[in-house]
């Protein structure tokens, strides 16, 4: 709890909130800032070209001398994922768990950036922590990476609760559960707001406990007659640890393929969160000369992601897993609306050269909660306010009216979007002035030089092609020398659109001839009436809009 009788307490998602990635909320306790994850999300289809998405943390670099940590709940890539650009800007500790520290030395590594070990900081979830005026308090939560946990606020309010990612695992695989107890002693104690977890809050029931999915790959590889390839999400630690302890009963030897999923096996065994059992990996080199009936493989892409090798595989692109006879796959990830045509189409191409793949239920639970796991935690936190994160809008949707059939108040309830602020003052909460926020678009090297103008012109490119219109003009004469040349890619087949194209090579003559008649000779107003011309042109006689560009040399 802080000194002061009366907290003033400002809550903001920089990302997460009607989205899927991303995730990062920020809570205010009087001048100091506490940023919770900084995550990054995959870019839709229509980010053509686009590497990855982080929420836009521009107002933290201006606050930055407020900002006093940023503390995180697990190691997935949509909380930890922002950090590498975050960090370069903004130099704050950072506390995570040991594992979450460990995968973000990793994923700083990868990204080339270097950072002050002592900048990074353990919780040990057993022990409060004080941070400038602040005390935070911890609780383990189960969720499909290991060494999770959720954060507590402690104000002179009452208790602010992030739960992170979660489920409710009675049989938990590694043993290690959400900490029900201790939960429930923070609900005793006051909780004034709990933002949780909303990914699953549109599924009813409860999500089924990872343990059942060890039986089902023990009776997979019981019938199994030739190689066992499974893609995962490389942060999966428990199903991997499933898969190698079933494949250590039916004596196969287990190949790693992919950088990354190496990487994070051996973090994951040194830390102590996986138990490999001994003498049960293989080289590659060594796994081409194996039997097939006596080898398993586990891979994943390289960004950790199990959809990669799967299209890979499918497409015969992949550079060490071509398809053999009797080949088992297991597709051991969620489908979800993003990816699900992708898995689909690839998994229906695998089947159709033979291959027999295994996906879904069958293999796979989901490490997020649903209905009856989020009525779970608002029964044991009982807060007088709910702000559902980590979801799309119709998932907090969804949320929210779980929160309202136990009986907590719509008024109580705060969907937010980015940049959004609820204010608490003296116990009350109201909505109070948003900040700056959005999403940045990261191309190569580039964080946020690519906007909506520069996707439109990929857009463009991708649907309709592009036409170069190449022309020479004389410096002292104006007049054309050479050209006008029509060049396309991706608009027309050129053999049958001759005529188009002779008519559009008329219509670009005469528009620079009356430009230059009438003495207009800068190139920026020869080039728009180009493009303006032709436009017009083209989509009525195509029904298309091209991207155009018109090149004008002087001679």
């Amino acid at each position: 709890m802080t000194n002061s009788r009366q907290d003033i307490i400002r809550i903001y998602p920089m990302g997460g909130v009607g989205e899927i990635g991303n995730n990062s909320t920020v809570i205010e306790v009087n001048h100091d800032i506490f940023v919770i994850d900084a995550g990054l999300m995959h870019p839709h289809e229509d980010m053509l070209g686009v590497d990855t998405v982080i929420p836009d943390q521009s107002y933290l670099i201006e606050n930055q001398d407020r900002v006093r940590a940023i503390l995180l709940t697990h190691g997935h890539q949509a909380n930890i994922g922002g950090l590498p650009y975050l960090l370069k800007k903004l130099k704050v500790p950072v506390y995570g768990t040991r594992l979450t520290l460990a995968l973000l030395r990793e994923m700083m590594k990868d990204a080339g950036e270097s950072y002050d070990k002592s900048g990074l900081r353990v919780i040990d979830p057993n022990r409060e922590l004080k941070i400038g005026h602040c005390t935070f308090s911890f609780f383990r939560t189960y969720h499909s990476v290991p060494d999770a946990i959720g954060i507590a606020v402690h104000t002179s309010q009452g208790i602010i609760v992030h739960t992170g990612d979660f489920k409710f695992d009675f049989t938990p695989v590694g043993g290690m559960r959400t900490d029900v107890s201790k939960i429930a002693k923070i609900g005793d104690e006051g909780v004034l707001c709990l933002l949780s977890d909303s990914k699953h809050a549109e599924i009813p029931g409860k999500t089924p406990s990872d343990a059942v999915i060890g039986d089902r790959f023990n009776h997979i590889l019981y019938s199994a007659d030739g190689r066992v390839i499974m893609t995962i999400h490389a942060t999966n630690i428990y199903r991997i640890q499933q898969f190698l302890d079933v494949c250590a009963l039916h004596r196969r030897k287990v190949a790693i393929e992919g950088r990354p999923l190496e990487r994070i096996i051996s973090i994951a065994a040194k830390e102590g969160f996986l138990n490999v059992p001994k003498n049960i990996f293989i080289s590659w080199d060594k796994a081409q000369k194996y039997p097939n009936k006596g080898l398993a493989v586990i891979t994943s892409g390289p960004d950790g992601d199990p959809l990669t090798p799967l299209t890979a595989m499918a497409n015969h692109l992949h550079k060490k897993l071509k398809l053999q006879e009797n080949d088992l796959i297991i597709y051991a990830a969620s489908l979800t609306p993003s990816n699900e045509k992708t898995v689909t189409n690839a998994i229906d191409q695998l089947m159709s050269e033979g291959a027999h793949v295994i996906y879904g239920k069958n293999v796979h639970v989901s490490g997020h909660g649903s209905t009856e796991d989020l009525k779970l935690m608002l029964q044991l936190t009982r807060p007088k306010n709910l702000i559902p994160i980590d979801g799309e809008f119709k998932m907090m949707k969804a949320h929210q009216s779980i929160a309202e059939s136990m009986g907590l108040s719509p008024r109580r309830i705060f969907l937010l979007d980015k940049g959004d602020v609820v204010e608490f003052i003296k116990g009350e909460a109201r909505q109070g002035e948003p900040v700056p926020a959005g999403q940045l678009l990261v191309d190569g090297l580039g964080v946020g030089d690519v906007g909506n103008i520069v996707l439109r012109d990929r857009r463009l490119l991708s649907q309709d092609g592009t036409v170069i219109v190449v022309v020479t003009l004389g410096r002292k004469t104006k007049r054309i020398l050479a050209g006008p040349e029509i060049i396309t890619r991706g608009f027309v087949y050129v053999r049958e659109s001759e005529g188009l194209l002779e008519q559009a090579n008329h219509i670009v003559s005469e528009v620079l001839s009356k430009a230059l008649t009438q003495h207009v000779s800068e190139w920026s107003s020869l080039k728009s009436g180009i493009r303006d011309a032709l436009s017009r042109y083209f989509f009525d006689k195509t029904k298309r809009r091209p991207m155009i560009l018109p090149i004008i040399m002087e001679y």
